[in-house]
């Protein structure tokens, strides 16, 4: 029977199984460490990018503002099995630069906002709210979508609120946060649409 001090002794490092850490720093690049004596550190190809890890799963939630009124991601504007359930016929995309993969079956408006906080996002509500109306007059549904449904769509749908029932923003930004929990607009959409006064 070993004794534990026979054990230490007969210790080897090099009997150690190598250890190997992926790391991603801020500004993306991508090294490998390797445990070894000098701590040796390797770039790993294709560290372009940010440094967050990406988010790859589906966000197919759907926020029910009004019965005709959606807000929701690129994914589940993409996503047919989803529409059809939320009875969807018409789209309104304010993303820029995702498509429209539906044109056939749907009736479509692109508006292609960047979502940065000096765009003017109150300058497109009328044309917004007049899509939204129009589908509500043909008893439809509108889906509104950006990308993650979180900042431009958000922004349009508490707009709309806001001009066509004369909510206050407090409220209206309640309401879709409430339907939509992600519901985010950026620092430069809050302020205006804080300031806004329907015409």
């Amino acid at each position: 029977m070993h004794s534990l001090s026979q054990e230490i002794q007969g210790f080897s490092k090099s009997r150690l199984r190598k250890q190997c850490t992926h790391v991603t720093t801020i500004t993306g690049r991508k090294l490998l460490e390797r445990r070894t004596d000098g701590g040796q550190v390797e770039e790993l190809e294709g560290g372009s990018g940010c440094g967050f890890v990406e988010d790859t799963s589906l966000d197919l939630q759907v926020g029910v503002v009004r019965p005709f009124l959606l807000l929701a991601s690129q994914d589940a504007a993409h996503d047919m099995d989803v529409l059809q359930r939320y009875k969807v016929s018409h789209v309104l995309n304010v993303a820029f630069g995702v498509a429209n993969v539906f044109s056939d079956q749907l009736v479509y408006k692109t508006l292609r906002i960047l979502d940065l906080p000096d765009t003017n996002i109150t300058s497109h509500l009328s044309e917004c709210s007049s899509f939204i109306d129009q589908a509500r007059e043909q008893d439809g549904v509108v889906l509104v979508h950006c990308n993650a449904g979180v900042s431009r769509s958000c922004s349009v749908v508490i707009g709309y609120l806001m001009l066509r029932e004369r909510l206050l923003f407090d409220e209206a930004y309640r309401q879709v946060k409430r339907a939509r929990p992600s519901c985010q607009p950026n620092p430069g959409f809050y302020q205006q649409l804080q300031s806004y006064t329907p015409p």
